[in-house]
């Protein structure tokens, strides 16, 4: 009896230390996971409690506070108000190399205040939301940040993880401030995600984008009694609009050009001395994006010389298009394959499926959020939109993903992206976001070959001659392009 007792002690210590070194070989058991496991209750609360304050580019003091605040609370060091910008900031913890950073966004957009039910329900009619997930784009990159901290510390490691807060995305660029700053020198690699409606790294290059103001200037005349007398500067915007609306047949196919006339005088019966028309030029190479911008800027020449106006140009913000990274995607690709998809319960399932039926999809569309999307070639862009982390990949090697924090078949900048982001659902993808930083993280912090063979394809891609110029220019950061004149 006592040898058959002594044999099944044996038997269930053996087993249990196979189990144990089986579990050590699972990348998803460790410091970082744990953390992150634990704390969705944390950062449920801080991404609902940013989309309920939703505040506009250059604008979000409380979204940044929250964020920098819960930083420090973990041992970050907090640099404030960098490059110019209040609202921008970088955290740091850990000394040494390699150096890693993650991006946080936190701006929103105007006109979408959404509740998060699955119809259409503002909470503040004309009010801002977060149409773009920017709520859960910042403190996915907070938690990834505070959960690499903790395997660095469980593993003692030598190695710096940075949190890097850049506003005003959303037109402002704030990252193109804090690179020609030189805020990302001395980093090794960038860790990039944008809330999507699937799981996937992204291997377009986007495109490269300058947003201009033409502003015109005319003569105030009464419209009916004396219109000879004035000189209309809406005039000259609408010449300057009807000119470049021709040209468009003879830019590239992938180039885009749009428009918003910002101010077009105050009353019908006075000729406007004063008009604004707003432009986005893009293109997927930067160095045709320059022809097309001087082209656009002698049709606002011409029409001003048409209308015996003056016309006056300021650039807003000017966004590089990205240099990707295949060596950096693939370790992505990797890790983002060991987290996996976006789960839905119950209730989230119902309102995603609400959500579907609203926008006359399928329901077996909703497959996309639980599934991670092979990692695809690269291909040149056909167009599409831009973002400022394009100046950043030029600089630094730099990988951007996507997790389904929206319900898949919505649209961008839409109320359901408002609706689904502020919900379980975001939360849920802000964690799983978390986890692709760690796991990433800790293989490059693990395993200097593969920083060696990503920062030799960064050189090789960006050439040995290139130099940083950035688009914008010399101009401040335009702290008040969102504010109402």
């Amino acid at each position: 009896m006592k040898r058959i007792l002594f044999i099944c002690v044996l038997t269930i210590l053996c087993h249990n230390i196979y189990a144990q070194k089986k579990d050590k070989k699972n990348p998803l058991n460790n410091a970082a996971v744990e953390y992150l496991n634990n704390s969705f209750a944390v950062y449920d609360k801080l991404q609902k409690t940013i989309w309920a304050n939703p505040e506009l580019g250059f604008l979000e003091t409380n979204s940044s506070a929250l964020l920098q605040k819960h930083l420090q609370e973990n041992g970050f060091k907090v640099e404030a108000g960098v490059a110019g910008m209040p609202t921008a900031f970088v955290a740091t913890y850990g000394s040494g190399s390699p150096v890693i950073a993650v991006l946080a966004e936190y701006d929103a957009l105007p006109g979408l205040s959404q509740d998060t039910v699955p119809y259409r329900k503002p909470l503040i009619e004309g009010g801002s939301g977060h149409g773009c997930g920017h709520n859960t784009f910042g403190v996915g990159a907070v938690a990834g940040a505070i959960a690499i901290k903790q395997w660095l510390t469980a593993n003692n490691h030598v190695g710096t993880i940075k949190v890097y807060g850049t506003p005003a995305e959303e037109g402002g660029g704030g990252k193109v401030y804090l690179v020609r700053d030189g805020l990302f020198n001395g980093v090794d690699v960038v860790l990039d995600w944008h809330p999507g409606t699937g799981n996937q790294v992204t291997t377009d290059t986007g495109t490269a984008i300058l947003m201009v103001d033409y502003s015109f200037f005319g003569i105030a005349s009464h419209a009916g009694g004396s219109p000879d007398k004035g000189r209309s500067a809406l005039d000259g915007v609408e010449s300057m609009n009807y000119m470049v609306n021709m040209l468009r047949e003879h830019v590239p196919i992938s180039s885009r050009i749009h428009y918003v006339i910002a101010n077009g005088g105050e009353a019908p019966n006075v000729v406007p001395d004063y008009a604004k028309v707003s432009y986005y030029i893009r293109s997927p190479k930067r160095e045709i994006l320059k022809d097309l911008v001087e082209w656009v800027g002698q049709a606002s020449e011409g029409a001003a010389l048409g209308t015996q106006t003056k016309v006056k140009s300021e650039i807003i913000s000017g966004f590089y298009e990205k240099l990707n990274n295949r060596k950096l995607a693939e370790l992505v690709q990797k890790n983002l394959e060991i987290v996996g998809g976006v789960h839905y319960d119950a209730r989230e399932r119902a309102f995603a499926e609400e959500i579907v039926k609203g926008l006359n999809k399928d329901i077996a569309t909703l497959k996309q959020a639980e599934t991670v999307k092979p990692l695809e070639n690269e291909k040149p862009s056909l167009g599409g939109g831009s973002s400022d982390v394009g100046d950043v990949s030029w600089v630094v090697p730099t990988v951007t993903f996507n997790t389904a924090t929206f319900v898949p078949g919505s649209s961008g900048h839409s109320w359901q992206n408002v609706a689904s982001g502020g919900s379980t659902i975001g939360t849920k993808s802000l964690i799983n976001t978390a986890k692709v930083f760690s796991l990433s993280a800790i293989d490059l912090y693990t395993d200097p070959q593969l920083l060696k063979d990503i920062k030799d394809e960064f050189g090789k891609r960006r050439g040995a001659d290139f130099e940083y110029t950035p688009l914008l220019g010399d101009r401040a950061p335009a702290l008040d392009y969102r504010v109402k004149k």
